[in-house]
Parts: C-alpha cells; sequence; structure tokens
C-alpha cells in the first residue's frame, strides 16, 4: 500500500527520506522484483521522483543501500564460530526467500556494474570460506567450486522469484535436495 505523500520539508526531511526509500525499495523489490518501477518505490516511501533522484542517482544505487544490509547480516551470521558450507547456504536459502531479488542481482555474473560485482564477491566469498572444509569432510564433490554454488543459488532465486511468498520455503527446499544429488559426493 502505497504512503501518503508527505509535505516537503526541505533538507531537514532528507535523512527520513532515505530511510523511508531504502524501506520501501527493500519492499518493492521483495515483492516486485529488482527491476520494479523505480517511481513504485518512491510512491511507497511517500516521497517524489526528485526525492529518490536526489538520494540515489540510479537504481544500482538504491540497490546497494538497500542489499548493503542483507550482505552484512549474511557476513555477520556467517562469522559466528562453527558455521559450516551447509549453515552459510542456508542463510543465503533463507535471504533468497525473503528477498528474491537480492540473490539474482548478486548471483548473475553477467551485471556489468562493478558496484554489483563487489557485492556478488563478498556473498561468494562467505562460501569460498567454508567449501574447502566441506571438501576436506567429503560432504561435496572434491571438483565443486564456489562458482558452482553461485550458480545454483541463482538458479533457485529465479524460481522461486516465481512462485507466491506461501511457497517459496517449500519450494527452495525442494531445489536444493534436487541440487543436493549434482553436489554431494
Amino acid at each position: 500500500m502505497p504512503a501518503e505523500r508527505r509535505p516537503n520539508r526541505g533538507p531537514s526531511a532528507a535523512a527520513e527520506n532515505r530511510a523511508a526509500l531504502v524501506t520501501a525499495a527493500r519492499e518493492v523489490f521483495a515483492t516486485a522484483g529488482y527491476d520494479a518501477p523505480l517511481s513504485a518505490v518512491a510512491r511507497r516511501a511517500g516521497v517524489g521522483q526528485g526525492s529518490l533522484y536526489r538520494h540515489f542517482p540510479d537504481r544500482v544505487s538504491l540497490a546497494l543501500a538497500v542489499f548493503e544490509v542483507s550482505v552484512a547480516e549474511l557476513e555477520s551470521r556467517a562469522a559466528a564460530p562453527g558455521v559450516t558450507l551447509a549453515d552459510v547456504l542456508a542463510l543465503i536459502t533463507e535471504q533468497t526467500v525473503a528477498s528474491t531479488a537480492f540473490i539474482a542481482m548478486v548471483s548473475v555474473p553477467a551485471r556489468p556494474d562493478p558496484r554489483l560485482r563487489a557485492l556478488r564477491e563478498r556473498v561468494s566469498g562467505l562460501l569460498d570460506s567454508r567449501l574447502p572444509a566441506a571438501r576436506l569432510a567429503g560432504l561435496v564433490r572434491a571438483d565443486l567450486t564456489v562458482d558452482d554454488l553461485m550458480t545454483a543459488v541463482g538458479m533457485i532465486a529465479g524460481v522461486v522469484s516465481r512462485v507466491p511468498a506461501a511457497d517459496r520455503v517449500a519450494t527452495a527446499e525442494r531445489l536444493w535436495s534436487l541440487l543436493h544429488r549434482g553436489i554431494d559426493p
């Protein structure tokens, strides 16, 4: 539901407007995907498109503000002692279910913007930090790579994004079950 348009309070509202835009973008991207119209974000935030573009000159800038929080959360949770590759994949899957746009954005290597590549590298780094131990323990195939895992995550995000929100968890679990046949030794 769009927020009611607030009166223009000028520069004093800048921080509040930015926060409202990030919150609105998180909601819009989660439901409508990364390519959702930015006008929908501005409407949901209750600001004009001018405010949106003053804070975020392009889609990538807005997405980075939104998804920086997601990556930081993944990094924080993955840093806990004893976290395994399976745990990191579960955390990423949780993010996929919550916002298919986030995972689709970071799992597709063809996106040319270097800012997105940096975000992708942070996510793949989480997997890369756990993959050697999983290989050594015989939990995954010896030839499994981080790129393979990122591709699997992207495939799951692509499918999960096309099912109703209520079915996303079950769909992700079913897909991981299928993929384990190719990942497990």
